[in-house]
């Protein structure tokens, strides 16, 4: 049975946590994605490499994320950086995938019509090739942070301090209280919808040639 009165009157301490847990995959995805496309553009500029860095990415994200937690502990200790390496890892193979996806995505003649117009190097890369993969790059950013919203969650195994919403569902379940468990997965589960939406409504208005044209605009045409 679930207590509404419970989470009406814990609303105050379940904003903190949706914050830190923003905060948690906010680090995470920066990080990850800044990584990934140091990765992507040497995969593309160096085509044998990207095999066995996609098999590499991949490996590391089949690692149990409680494991690696378990492992980074006498290392790092009980700290942000022992929470946010698994939640890093585990954008790397998203990301990578969809950026050289989308910088393969741009067509030939495109890059060279750009060579010809003088675009070269870094020049051609910012100014041609991003804009033009940006599609399937924000659809990887999409992906990623969803899927880190939910790993935060695991991070409230390291104490308190962290796991963001998901401190609720470990106190709950240590309480053996399924309505403080509920709050926690709903909260996330809502938290990953709404910044979903934003990085749509972000996507739509950075890639604006890929929506569908408005009737009236077809009218006019012909």
């Amino acid at each position: 049975m679930i207590r509404w009165d419970w989470i009406v009157d814990h609303l105050d301490d379940l904003l903190p946590r949706a914050s830190q847990h923003l905060y948690l995959a906010a680090i995470a995805i920066v990080a990850g994605f800044i990584i990934s496309f140091a990765l992507a553009i040497v995969s593309i500029r160096r085509r044998r490499l990207y095999p066995p860095i996609i098999a590499l990415s991949g490996i590391l994200y089949t690692i149990p994320s409680l494991a690696l937690f378990a492992a980074l502990v006498p290392i790092t200790g009980l700290s942000v950086l022992t929470a946010e390496v698994p939640l890093i890892i585990y954008t790397i193979l998203i990301f990578v995938r969809n950026i050289v996806a989308g910088f393969d995505s741009v067509a030939a003649d495109v890059l060279e019509a750009a060579d010809g117009m003088g675009y070269r190097g870094l020049t051609r890369l910012w100014r041609v090739e991003v804009p033009l993969a940006l599609p399937l790059i924000v659809a990887g950013v999409r992906l990623a942070t969803v899927s880190t919203i939910g790993l935060v969650a695991v991070t409230g195994i390291l104490g308190d301090r962290f796991g963001g919403l998901g401190f609720f569902m470990f106190e709950g379940y240590r309480r053996s209280f399924a309505t403080e468990i509920f709050a926690g997965a709903l909260s996330s589960v809502l938290l990953a919808v709404a910044v979903d939406v934003v990085l749509v409504t972000v996507q739509r208005r950075l890639t604006p040639w890929t929506r569908p044209p408005r009737l009236e605009q077809v009218q006019a045409a012909a």
